[in-house]
């Protein structure tokens, strides 16, 4: 796992951040040449960080990351290992990331911790959010599988956590979360209600001709302006959050 904490800046003034996106693509392709001389099998992978020791990193999210690696040709060598700790202090919710990645085929494990949102530094605390856990699971599964990476337990426990039975605690009990994500998401998955209606949501990039060729990619905008003028206003349809969220509750 590459870890680039350090690499990135603290002030624009003293740094050529081309140059140094350059070089760090230059030292992951040694990296990758160094391993195909070896004819390893190993799974090469890049863990995004936001910040902490540098102010501003390059390998900031999932999103910047997989975008790192295609412009660079290295998208068939290296895949994402996920923190949720370090997805939170860049600004999104636990799973992001860990959903990017999956749904570019480029999750290749995940680092399973989380972090406290009232703090702004990586606390690499032990997982007990069971909502948390099963969209992750949910997301493991409908790739596939993490193979050969997995879930690592990178956490550790509270300061006041002074007894040795925490540490058995603190384990047994992540585990214990991911195993009930495990099932929760299996049962989501299955009962196929929640995607039904998501697939509901969409469903007119599908029935609608128009709609089915904005999905290929080759409707143009001239299309779009005459349907519009031709239409009026859309019919405004409501998201349904609130429902979404409360289905999502009885599985958990």
């Amino acid at each position: 796992v590459f870890w680039g904490g350090r690499e990135g800046y603290h002030s624009v003034l003293n740094t050529d951040v081309r140059k140094e996106l350059d070089h760090m693509a230059h030292f992951l392709k040694m990296a990758r040449n160094y391993k195909n001389k070896l004819n390893s099998d190993i799974q090469l992978l890049i863990e995004p960080k936001p910040r902490e020791p540098t102010k501003h990193q390059y390998d900031y999210d999932a999103g910047t990351v997989i975008g790192f690696l295609k412009t660079y040709g290295l998208d068939k060598d290296f895949k994402l290992n996920i923190e949720p700790n370090h997805t939170t202090l860049a600004g999104h919710d636990f799973e992001h990331d860990i959903l990017i990645a999956s749904k570019y085929g480029m999750l290749g494990s995940i680092d399973s911790n989380t972090g406290d949102p009232l703090l702004g530094w990586d606390t690499d605390q032990f997982p007990s959010d069971v909502k948390k856990t099963t969209l992750t699971m949910k997301y493991v599964i409908e790739m596939g599988g993490l193979s050969p990476g997995g879930l690592n337990f990178d956490a550790k426990l509270r300061r006041e956590s002074t007894d040795l039975e925490d540490m058995f605690i603190a384990h047994i009990g992540a585990m214990d979360c991911f195993a009930r994500g495990l099932r929760n998401a299996a049962r989501i998955i299955e009962d196929k209600v929640l995607d039904g209606m998501v697939a509901d949501r969409y469903s007119s990039f599908k029935s609608e001709s128009l709609g089915q060729k904005v999905e290929e990619g080759k409707a143009t905008l001239e299309e779009l302006a005459k349907y519009a003028k031709a239409n009026g206003k859309p019919k405004l349809i409501s998201g349904k959050q609130e429902k979404y969220e409360m289905i999502f509750n009885q599985y958990v």
